[in-house]
This record gives C-alpha cells, sequence and structure tokens, in this order.
C-alpha cells in the first residue's frame, strides 16, 4: 500500500494518546515510500489503504472505505474504550473489525478480550519513544508524576488520595495533564488547597511532560481502562519505574511479573507500594530493572517494523 490513510477521531490541535499514535505511524510509513495523510474521517480521497484509529467512532470511515475500496487493505486499531467498553455493546465497532483485514492492539493481554476468530488477524504493535532523557529524580524530595488527561478513566487523583496514607512530609505528587471537564478542573483545584504536597499543572508541551518523568522517582498510571499507555513506554525508555494500576492494559505493557501493580481504585495500596519505593531502595531498584528488560519492546525500530508488517498483511489478502 503506497498511498495510505490514516484516520483518527482526535481533534487537530488536541493533545490526545491517538493524535500523537496517528502522527507517530504516519511518520514511520512515509519514511518507508508511503505517501500518507491523517485526518478525522475518511472523505474518498485517494488511498490503497486505511489504518482506522477506534473501530466505532471511525464506523462511518471504515463502511466508506470499504464501499468504495472492496480491494483496499483495511487496518483497525483497538483503544482502550473499544476493547474495554464498547465492542461488547457496539454492534457498530463489532462490524468494523469484521471487515479488517488485519487488527492492531497495543499490548500483549488485548487479544484476550478478542473473540477467537478475531485474534487470528491480530498482531501487537507496542507503541514507543525515541526520547533521549534519562531518569534523573531530585535528591531533596521523592517525586510522583501523573502524567494524563483529567478524566473519568483514568482515575486521575488516585495518587494524590494515597497521600492520605503516607505521612511522609518529603513525598510529592506533580500532576500533568489538562482537564477534560470544569469539573475535573475545580476537583484539581481544590485538591491543590487541601494537599500541599500535590501539584496540577495543568497541559504542558509533550517535551515537558516527558522532562517531568525524568525528574520523578516513580510514575503513576490509575487508570481504570487503557488499551496500551503510551506514557508507560515513554517512562521505561527514560528509566522511570512505574506504579500502575492491575488492569490488563497496564499488565499488557509491563508483563506479568511485575511487582509495581496495585489494585484499581485502592489508594491505600497505592501509597503502601510508594512508601516501599520511598523506605527500600532495593525495591525501588528491582522496579527498574523489571522495567528496563521491557525496553526492547518500546524501540522506534520495534515499533516502525510491526506496523510496517501489519501493513504489508493486510494489503497481501486482497492482491
Amino acid at each position: 500500500m503506497r498511498r495510505i490513510a490514516i484516520v483518527t477521531p482526535a481533534r487537530p490541535g488536541t493533545r490526545t494518546g491517538n493524535l500523537h499514535t496517528a502522527q507517530r505511524w504516519a511518520a514511520m510509513l512515509r519514511s518507508g515510500g508511503g505517501r500518507v495523510s491523517v485526518t478525522t474521517g475518511w472523505d474518498g480521497g485517494p488511498a490503497d489503504g486505511m489504518i482506522a484509529l477506534h473501530a466505532r467512532r471511525s464506523h462511518a470511515s471504515v463502511l466508506r472505505f470499504r464501499a468504495r475500496r472492496p480491494s483496499g487493505g483495511l487496518v483497525i486499531a483497538l483503544t482502550g474504550t473499544d476493547l474495554y467498553r464498547d465492542l461488547p455493546r457496539s454492534a457498530e465497532a463489532r462490524l468494523s473489525l469484521a471487515h479488517a483485514d488485519r487488527i492492531v492492539v497495543l499490548q500483549d493481554e488485548a487479544k484476550r478480550a478478542l473473540a477467537p476468530a478475531l485474534r487470528r488477524k491480530t498482531r501487537v504493535v507496542y507503541q514507543s519513544s525515541d526520547t533521549r532523557l534519562r531518569h534523573a529524580p531530585p535528591a531533596r524530595v521523592f517525586r510522583v508524576a501523573v502524567a494524563g488527561h483529567l478524566r473519568e478513566e483514568k482515575d486521575p487523583f488516585r495518587a494524590v488520595r494515597a497521600l492520605a496514607h503516607l505521612r511522609r512530609e518529603n513525598v510529592e505528587v506533580v500532576h500533568i495533564g489538562k482537564a477534560l471537564s470544569p469539573q475535573m478542573r475545580r476537583e484539581a483545584r481544590r485538591w491543590m488547597r487541601r494537599e500541599p504536597r500535590y501539584r496540577w499543572l495543568g497541559s504542558v508541551p509533550h517535551h515537558a511532560a516527558l522532562g517531568w518523568i525524568a525528574a520523578s522517582h516513580v510514575l503513576v498510571v490509575s487508570s481504570r481502562m487503557e488499551g496500551g499507555a503510551n506514557v508507560i513506554s515513554e517512562a521505561v525508555r527514560i528509566g522511570t519505574p512505574v506504579l500502575a494500576s492491575r488492569i490488563a492494559g497496564n499488565v499488557g505493557m509491563l508483563g506479568r511479573g511485575y511487582r509495581g501493580y496495585y489494585a484499581p481504585g485502592n489508594a491505600r495500596a497505592l501509597a503502601r507500594l510508594i512508601g516501599r519505593c520511598v523506605a527500600e531502595s532495593g525495591f525501588h531498584s528491582l522496579l527498574r530493572s523489571q522495567a528496563r528488560r521491557r525496553r526492547p519492546l518500546f524501540s522506534p525500530a520495534a515499533e516502525r517494523r510491526a506496523l510496517r508488517a501489519v501493513v504489508a498483511e493486510a494489503a497481501a489478502p486482497r492482491r
């Protein structure tokens, strides 16, 4: 496929995971000679193939492409909301997958959420990071980073709630991410007034967010639902250990044997993990070592190879 349309429901100008993924994939395919466009919906323009992010929200583009390009290769990349919310109840999402030549998931636990017939055409493409930053946390305070937009699926205030179970004064939580509702904005500001160890910085440029992750002792990923968080890839490439809710999307990124999980929604359990990282240098080092073993999965070269292979497979059955 030389001409490829990447469809993502993200609005231009917004900093969302889907849009970051679409732009990164476009660059990887262009570097291999592809002519790639990134749009929020396919308008019938020239395309030998399509990569659609989000089975339900890209459904109209999927149907339009399959009707007008019956021999074109079609790849659908599944998000967390696809896998863990939409597919069980959305006929549109399921129909999109029926039309797909290949399905992409972002971590290796995701296949378990799919019917056996769909698993056969599903491939894992781990998201990568090309950052050259390295882990360099401060000496005077134990810093916990939270990086993600403030929305319900992210359980965004779990880390600050954990502070109530930590008596240590030398622990702080730095929270990066845009509030996606007035309610979330008000709650973040209430937490800052209530808890002096918490700072919400709002939306910052991507390079600045990576800088905060590098300058923190740990990153907390507290999501209730994830397709495969790119921020985990970034933290692992930097060398910052991750404390994550034990959900399929996080386990698929960090591995089943990783020791930095806590029960979703359990602030006390998260506090225990943070406390162990503060008090036990060996435990903190163990998490760094375990994450380091996953580092090759998240290299740009690995993502580029996997993505190009999926595109080639999608084109092959319809030649």
